[in-house]
């Protein structure tokens, strides 16, 4: 019998969707060696997820991605509900844009997906194989060793020291584990439906809360559109997905249903499931192979791409050296509890809006009609804000004493010294980052904490209020190597005074690990040592004349 060859790697992510693969590109950012391993050998060509949200955009904006995928992307999209009369009843259409991107953004997949993919053509110690199954896993103290088959039938082994599962719902490597997923399965069907040149005017996301027949119809890129309907008990499956009973359907909605091109028809069953454990020894779970949510307020995919922002740095940081490997454990207390808090979330916006009893919709219009007369709950209604935001009081988090700190800081623009506007992500880089509120943070710094910060790969930036220095050529600068910008739409200005202190650690998912005054910057570099002990010597740093 041959022996199987191994190979080594320092990442293996089995799945290549749209997490596995845009793990890959945050790794590939990271200088990590990564090979991802995909059962399928090529990308599904139709639409499957559809909602992009600011914080996925936030993450591709890291990855350097963002503007590619909004080339594909209907963006700022609103979310419409309509009663059985065909009378709108709230209009969901965000305005704010405090991480620096619209809220409700339309894509499709298997576009994103062929852009991630290119995006890993830039990394050559990141590898894509496509066509290859992982088939049996084994793990050790020091790495994992996944058995890999390849699609003619030969095998290897691929030795790596950490293995991420992107391999969606029906995870392989979840199974390996025996980790369990939680929740329920809902007992309602529905069919889904993608078509081609419907001639129907409706710019948004559309939820026809018609207890007769309960739906959804999203206007797509390019000139596509999806349609969901409810599938009942009674109804044979095979029947509802056949074309003429699609075109019944879709017909009251539409004035070309005959001539209307149907993509593909399928029916799903909704699941609101979470894994009991988002990490085994050396393996993380992430996407539906971690949590399972129902499509209602379009927070699947992005919940995945949250597990992403939160577990890349952290698998660098440690690969590096950089962290303790004890951080990997926050992946789970930070992320797993969010994920069952969207899927609560979830469940209630699909109870409240698509329920099959008149009485039921009854008081669900009550409620918005009375929702016109209170602007607060208005305002929390139409603006998202019922959406959680995760907030980290556990994980690499130093919580006392600011309320900022777990919380995703805000990103305006800002102006740089030579008066370009930018993005705040694009100044802070993809490290940690310590911004100072109209002071430079390092001139508070002793030598050592300076070094201690350095070696970590922390970048240090002042912001200044618009417009403060003497002229255009003359602005506020740092007499050390701190980046300098000027707050220009004056929204930070609002954040610090929202929460007090003028020191913030920010990690690179752009949560905030720690705030503090200027006299508690040695104590903050004494408590983040939990996270990344220090390993450097003090090194000579000269010191400046001035400070400000």
């Amino acid at each position: 019998m041959n022996k199987l060859s191994i190979e080594r790697t320092s990442v293996a992510i089995v799945g290549g969707g749209p997490n596995g693969v845009a793990m890959a590109n945050m790794l590939g950012l990271y200088g990590i060696q990564t090979v991802v391993v995909e059962k399928a050998p090529h990308i599904v060509e139709f639409p499957r997820a559809v909602g992009m949200d600011d914080e996925a955009l936030r993450l591709f904006q890291t990855m350097g991605l963002a503007n590619e995928l909004c080339r594909d992307m209907i963006q700022n999209v609103p979310l419409r509900m309509f009663k059985a009369n065909g009378k709108c009843f709230a209009d969901i259409r965000p305005s704010v844009r405090e991480f620096g991107w619209w809220r409700r953004n339309i894509f499709m997949q298997q576009l994103a997906e062929k852009t991630l993919r290119d995006g890993l053509m830039r990394y050559p110690h990141v590898s894509l194989r496509t066509s290859e199954e992982a088939v049996s896993l084994r793990q050790y103290s020091d790495g994992v060793e996944l058995d890999i088959r390849r699609g003619d039938g030969s095998s290897y082994v691929l030795d790596a020291e950490y293995v991420v599962a992107a391999d969606g719902g029906r995870s392989a490597v979840r199974e390996m584990l025996g980790v369990k997923l939680q929740g329920s399965t809902h007992p309602m069907k529905w069919l889904v439906v993608d078509v081609k040149n419907a001639n129907l005017e409706q710019p948004c996301t559309a939820l026809n809360c018609d207890p007769r027949r309960p739906n959804v119809c999203v206007y797509l890129p390019f000139n596509y559109r999806r349609w969901e309907f409810l599938v009942y008990p009674h109804e044979n499956e095979d029947e509802i997905i056949r074309p003429e009973s699609i075109r019944r359907l879709i017909a009251p909605y539409v004035s070309n249903a005959d001539d209307v091109e149907i993509v593909r028809a399928r029916t799903y069953t909704h699941h609101s499931r979470v894994a009991d454990r988002f990490t085994v020894g050396r393996v993380a779970l992430i996407g539906d192979a971690a949590h399972l949510t129902p499509p209602w307020i379009g927070q699947g995919l992005n919940a995945g791409f949250r597990d992403v922002g939160n577990l890349a740095w952290k698998l660098a940081g440690v690969m590096k050296g950089k962290l303790h490997p004890r951080v990997l454990d926050s992946y789970d207390t930070e992320r797993r509890a969010h994920a069952k808090a969207m899927i609560d979330l979830a469940d209630l916006f699909g109870a409240m809006l698509m329920p099959t009893r008149r009485s039921v919709a009854l008081l669900r219009d009550s409620f918005f009609s009375l929702a016109r007369f209170a602007p607060g709950l208005r305002n929390y209604v139409l603006q998202m804000r019922f959406k959680p935001m995760p907030s980290y009081t556990q994980g690499v988090v130093m919580p006392e004493p600011s309320t900022a700190v777990g919380k995703m800081i805000v990103q305006p623009d800002v102006e740089t010294m030579d008066g370009v506007r930018r993005k705040l992500d694009d100044v802070l880089g993809t490290g940690f980052c310590i911004i100072g509120w109209r002071c430079d943070p390092q001139a508070f710094m002793s030598r050592e904490d300076r070094a201690y910060w350095a070696d970590l790969g922390v970048r240090f930036v002042q912001v200044n209020r618009s417009r403060s220095g003497h002229s255009r050529q003359a602005r506020l600068k740092s007499v050390y190597d701190t980046d300098s910008v000027e707050d220009v739409d004056n929204a930070l200005a609002d954040w610090f005074e929202r929460y007090p202190a003028p020191i913030v650690l920010v990690r690179p998912d752009r949560y905030v690990a720690g705030q503090t005054d200027v006299l508690g910057l040695e104590q903050m570099a004494s408590r983040f040592q939990e996270f990344a002990p220090k390993t450097t010597e003090p090194i000579a740093v000269e010191e400046p004349a001035n400070v400000c």
